[in-house]
């Protein structure tokens, strides 16, 4: 509660750095620092999303320069940091945001998709703390920030790759945390549960698509499950830059943790009844994997009808936060 009285520090004109902030919930944290006055360098891997989410955040007065960079590429990040760093001057505030969602079941998943998560969630925030370091502690100041997830404390069914990546991020943030204490640089470990971003529509299924994309863009969508993205992102602009360690969002989130760390074999039975009513892929040999639009138009007539009610929430901030496929856009 006390963050919520607190004054957010003046940084106007001071460079922010965002890797994922061309949808999403990285749109809405970059909206919220281009609101107090940062200029904006968004990176993701697609040019198209980013010039479509700088536009945006130009119509609101707000200073945005946008960069094609794969935050798994660690080459990528070093370069494109040096760069920021001698053209523009010193990045203040780092924000890693970039993920994947795979949905579905363990025998339906490959190796390519814990790669990819692990990648992306994983060595995307090592990569961007390794090559920002530097210059912050020599001047003795700066803000980095990590968007981990309620998945990264405990084990979510059918989100095993998500799981393991946010899990070794948590550990990473917080002993990079460790590391840099008395040094004037902060590191924030964020930990949000569901949020209405509309990233049930851009998330990757697996097994049985339709199934699994109603159960997960339900939760993801219905306001007692998820939290609104907009106030979720103040919120974590906010901790971060005040410098808090730490920032737990949504009851869950801050509640499910501490009940597996008290009731271990509850949680893990729990956890196991609700992998065992989840969709299953008998025989599954095909690992194809499609996103959540595509997984949606698989749904039989019923079901989508259904599906899109209990989803309205979420497909509207999917329009909202840039998150309808450029290719499916009107």
């Amino acid at each position: 509660m006390s963050e919520e009285k607190s004054v957010t520090p003046d940084e106007s004109g001071r460079i922010a750095l965002v890797f994922g902030g061309s949808r999403g919930l990285g749109l809405l944290i970059s909206r919220e620092l281009g609101a107090r006055g940062h200029r904006l360098v968004l990176c993701a891997r697609h040019a198209a999303e980013l010039d479509q989410a700088a536009a945006g955040l130009r119509e609101r007065g707000h200073l945005v320069r946008t960069e094609v960079c794969d935050v798994a590429d660690a080459a990528q990040v070093d370069e494109l940091v040096a760069r920021i760093e001698r053209d523009e001057g010193p990045i203040e505030v780092l924000i890693c945001v970039a993920g994947v969602i795979q949905v579905g079941p363990l025998r339906a998943l490959g190796r390519e998709h814990f790669r990819d998560a692990v990648d992306i969630m994983l060595w995307g925030p090592v990569n961007a703390a390794l090559a920002a370091v530097p210059a912050m502690r020599s001047r003795g100041r700066g803000r980095i920030a990590v968007i981990t997830s309620v998945g990264g404390l405990i084990a979510a069914p059918h989100l095993l790759p998500y799981s393991t990546a946010k899990f070794g991020a948590v550990g990473f943030t917080r002993g990079l945390r460790s590391e840099l204490a008395g040094s004037g640089v902060s590191v924030t470990t964020v930990a949000p549960g569901l949020m209405r971003t509309g990233s049930h529509l851009r998330a990757e299924f697996v097994g049985d698509h339709p199934r699994e994309y109603a159960w997960f863009a339900a939760a993801a969508s219905l306001p007692v499950l998820s939290m609104d993205a907009e106030r979720a992102a103040a919120r974590i602009v906010r901790a971060v830059l005040l410098g808090r360690s730490d920032l737990t969002l949504t009851p869950l989130a801050w509640v499910a943790p501490r009940v597996a760390a008290l009731f271990p074999r509850f949680t893990a039975g729990l956890l196991g009844l609700t992998a065992r009513m989840l969709p299953s892929a008998p025989g599954a040999t095909d690992l194809e994997t499609v996103e959540g639009w595509q997984a949606a138009e698989r749904l039989s007539p019923t079901a989508r009808r259904w599906v899109t009610r209990l989803t309205a929430l979420g497909s509207d901030a999917a329009r909202r936060f840039n998150e309808i496929p450029l290719a499916r856009r009107s």
